[in-house]
């Protein structure tokens, strides 16, 4: 395996525990009394500045901001105003729902990247990330039916959690066609002439800034404006961490990762979440899958296995190798 997609698929494990360790610090948060919507208001809020601070740190980030065109950055912005919807869903479903179970039937989007990505990005070669899919979905499918009937969650909860994977697979398309894939390459191999919204730093940071905007606009309408006072001190801690780790971390590394892997195999990388989450989920908060939901896990974990050990589509192109210890605006080791 080329190191260009090692890194790739790095960026997108990085991104997978950062979005699962938000899924867990949640549920301390909401135990303070803060709701869903104050704590994604304060999530991108957070997420977004750290952000901004990043790229006031380099010059060539800085540099990059430039070089965006106004649509790229229309465009960006777009893309965070949709990441609302994909947000504002999972984290409504978590007050209900418990954080292993929404942890694992969130995977039924990389089914739908897939999908997408027949049509609008890089398909996924041969059949065995076919094989791939079918075996996580059946995971999916195994940890909904052992849902204990009589402690199952609300079917408002469960339906948020479905629905946010829908939103979810199409914003990861579409930023992956911003960062320059189509259906005959990756994003990192798009002619240099040609204008991408390449920078993940720059990049991700418009697109937070847009989702912290939609949250702080529906929180006004909703009549919970964003204020300090009003978050419990004990809150604090937690709601900063999210901002790090599930926005500014998880999105970044995550976009990075899908231009040099692209979006669907970045989707079936991203399965290995839910194994991160339950075994946190069990740690931390004391919350245990049945015997037939590891099993399903355990089938999603086996699906990246036998996605990730598929070889490169013949005739593909070999990708660039990065020289730089900096990669798309992303911290690498040097």
């Amino acid at each position: 395996m080329d190191r260009h997609r090692l890194i790739g698929i790095a960026l997108v494990l990085v991104s997978a525990a950062g979005f699962g360790s938000g899924t867990i610090i949640a549920a301390p948060v909401y135990d303070t009394g803060v709701d869903w919507l104050t704590l994604v208001q304060w999530r991108f809020l957070a997420g977004a500045g750290l952000a901004w601070a990043w790229v006031a740190a380099s010059g060539s980030r800085r540099r990059a901001v430039r070089r965006l065109s106004r649509r790229q950055a229309a465009v960006a912005l777009g893309l965070g105003a949709l990441y609302t919807g994909n947000s504002g869903t999972y984290y409504a479903a978590l007050e209900t729902v418990p954080a292993a179970l929404a942890g694992v039937l969130v995977y039924t989007y990389p089914v739908i990247v897939a999908l997408l990505s027949m049509r609008f990005a890089t398909r996924l070669p041969g059949r065995r990330p076919w094989l791939a899919l079918a075996v996580a979905l059946s995971g999916v499918v195994l940890a909904l039916g052992g849902i204990d009937v009589a402690t199952a969650p609300p079917a408002t909860g469960l339906f948020l959690v479905m629905l946010s994977p829908l939103i979810y697979s199409v914003w990861i398309v579409l930023s992956a066609r911003l960062s320059g894939e189509r259906r005959d390459r990756l994003g990192s191999d798009a002619p240099a002439g040609e204008a991408t919204a390449g920078d993940a730093a720059v990049t991700t940071a418009l697109m937070m800034s847009a989702t912290a905007g939609g949250f702080a606009l529906g929180g006004a309408l909703a009549g919970r404006p964003l204020d300090p006072a009003g978050v419990p001190v004990e809150a604090w801690p937690g709601l900063v961490a999210i901002g790090f780790v599930a926005s500014f971390l998880a999105i970044q590394t995550f976009y990075a990762g899908t231009r040099r892997i692209g979006a669907a195999q970045a989707a079936l990388v991203s399965t290995v979440e839910p194994i991160y989450i339950v075994v946190l989920a069990a740690v931390a908060l004391d919350q245990r899958l049945s015997p037939v939901q590891l099993v399903g896990a355990g089938l999603i974990l086996l699906g990246v296995v036998i996605a990730q050990t598929a070889p490169r589509a013949p005739g593909a192109p070999e990708p660039a190798t990065p020289l730089d210890s900096e990669v798309e605006g992303v911290p690498m080791p040097s």
